[in-house]
């Protein structure tokens, strides 16, 4: 039978225990003499140098660069949101969405709340929606991009304008993700309007100006899905206006001014456009589905409401208004044009305060004498450019 002892404690003091430290004393001798005769092969310490001085090298180099690119990181961020320019981009298998702080700043979301793309999409309106989900169908369909300068509604009910900017990333010719920006272009958008407002409208009455009408008539003949055809030109000249801003000064004949074309736009509210055109010249275009009978209701309803009484100031300023009517039938702009000024100036030949419809026998050569009552004075033909219209007159 094989017996198991348990060691007995060890006495450094007694006889065994010198024994075995003198022992042991012997072993660590002979290991470190062993340790002694082993050496660095030769150039070796310098290769760890080196490579250490590397190491040391590349770490600066990293900690350089997480430094520069924080640096960035922070510009960036600084930029974007005085540009107020995000980022986004949408995986499109599981169409999910992510977002730089600022575009969640834009739909008035708080900064990093979880992203449903539908719920996004209703706060664009119909028609920005429409058109952001076909330029984005057809951008991934062609592996390409697209820009669209869209309306929205934010989670708190303001009104904005963005402008998006996506391109499509894929993977083995499979689009796997769209992404892009977003800018908040609301500011810009209200300028815009502005500007465009000053250069179409005339800033006292709110009309569309000379400039814009001009521009709309000389379409006439254009192949325009987004325009409507003309049908007809209406001019109309105020009765009586020279004699308030002589009597009355130019304030009081701009508060005429401005109930003229308050009157004209209830009046003309079915017409595709009404223009102040010159000092007390207005002009009308009529839809080309009038036929002559609505044509001339539209006219007596202009005399009509013109014909009324301006209390403006504790004064009741009689006006009148004389309204020249010409059909588009095939004329040029400068025809049509020319033909509703002679039929304007029958009206007033005619007594004023009414309207009159064009009619070929209005139109002569030009021969020196003042025209007969009912029928048109000499007129100068509009220029060839077609953006000068002029017309003479008989004092």
């Amino acid at each position: 039978m094989k017996r198991e002892y348990a060691p007995s404690p060890w006495n450094p003091d007694s006889a065994l225990g010198i024994a075995n430290a003198a022992r042991l004393d012997c072993i660590l001798g002979d290991w470190a003499g062993d340790m002694t005769s082993l050496s660095i092969p030769q150039g070796g310490a310098a290769i760890i140098a080196g490579q250490q001085a590397q190491l040391e090298a590349q770490a600066l180099l990293i900690e350089e660069q997480a430094a520069a690119l924080a640096h960035s990181r922070k510009i960036f961020e600084r930029a974007s949101a005085a540009a107020r320019i995000g980022v986004w981009e949408c995986n499109l298998a599981s169409h999910t969405l992510a977002w730089t702080d600022v575009v969640y700043d834009i739909f008035d979301l708080p900064r990093g709340c979880a992203l449903d793309r539908n719920e996004i999409l209703n706060c664009y309106p119909r028609s920005s929606r429409k058109m952001l989900e076909r330029l984005r169908s057809k951008a991934i369909e062609d592996r390409s991009g697209f820009s669209l300068d869209a309306e929205i509604t934010t989670t708190k009910g303001r009104l904005r304008w963005i402008r998006i900017t996506a391109s499509v990333e894929c993977d083995n010719g499979v689009a796997v993700r769209i992404f892009g920006m977003k800018q908040d272009i609301t500011e810009e958008k209200i300028i815009s309007d502005r500007m465009r407002y000053l250069a179409e409208f005339d800033v006292m009455t709110g009309l569309c100006n000379r400039s814009r009408f001009q521009s709309r008539l000389s379409d006439l003949g254009a192949c325009d899905a987004d325009l409507n055809p003309i049908g007809a030109l209406m001019l109309v000249d105020l009765d009586g206006f020279k004699q308030v801003n002589d009597t009355y000064g130019h304030a009081l004949g701009d508060e005429c001014l401005k109930e003229v074309a308050l009157r004209l736009g209830n009046a003309c509210s079915q017409a595709e456009m009404v223009a102040r055109i010159g000092g007390d010249e207005f002009a009308i275009l009529l839809g080309a589905h009038l036929d002559r009978r609505a044509m001339e209701e539209h006219a007596g309803a202009i005399v009509e409401a013109l014909g009324r009484p301006v209390d403006r100031q504790g004064h009741s300023l009689k006006l009148g208004a004389s309204v020249g009517i010409a059909r588009v039938d095939a004329c040029t702009p400068s025809e049509l044009f020319i033909h509703a000024d002679a039929a304007l100036y029958a009206a007033k030949a005619a007594g004023r305060n009414r309207f009159c419809m064009f009619d070929p026998a209005m139109m002569r050569t030009d021969s020196g004498h003042a025209p007969a009552s009912g029928t048109a004075a000499p007129i100068r033909p509009m220029d060839t450019d077609g953006r000068a219209f002029r017309r003479a007159r008989s004092a």
